[in-house]
């Protein structure tokens, strides 16, 4: 868990994977995706929290722009709840192709050691309270829409 502080006493105690064009996580999922060889990574069960790099901004800015934000927010979309097997279905989906082939523990574990493949594999559900609460209305509240925008060309 990476914690950022702001000049306004504000802080992310937890950010979300970053949905972005042009490389970050989404670089690295969709190789194996567009070549319908994408799916969910060990059991698929494990929350996988999420955020579109447009909101991350629009976080910052209402955070920095708005007197009464301060303290911890989480920067993770409000559909905190979507887990690993339903992410590679809708990127899956915005992509047009199958994501049914899992990626095995063994082989994130490889690829990632032990410690970072903790995170991949048991995720953590992450719930934006503090931040819907502060009055920010995100843009991308929604996977489907998110990923759409993100893999759009």
């Amino acid at each position: 868990m990476k914690v950022v502080w702001l000049p306004n006493a504000i802080s992310f105690a937890c950010l979300g994977v970053v949905l972005g064009r042009g490389g970050g996580a989404i670089g690295h999922m969709l190789l194996p995706f567009r070549l319908g060889l994408g799916g969910p990574i060990g059991s698929g069960h494990q929350f996988f929290p999420w955020i579109h790099i447009g909101d991350l901004a629009g976080i910052l800015t209402h955070a920095l722009e708005t007197s009464r934000v301060h303290g911890i927010l989480n920067g993770v979309a409000p559909a905190s709840t979507t887990t690993n097997a339903e992410f590679a279905r809708a990127l899956g989906a915005a992509l047009g192709r199958p994501a049914f082939i899992p990626v095995p523990t063994s082989v994130v574990q490889a690829i990632f050691g032990r410690e970072r493949a903790i995170m991949l594999l048991e995720g953590q559900k992450v719930v934006p309270r503090r931040t819907l609460a502060s009055g920010y209305r995100y843009s991308f509240p929604e996977l489907g829409t998110a990923l759409k925008e993100v893999v759009a060309s």
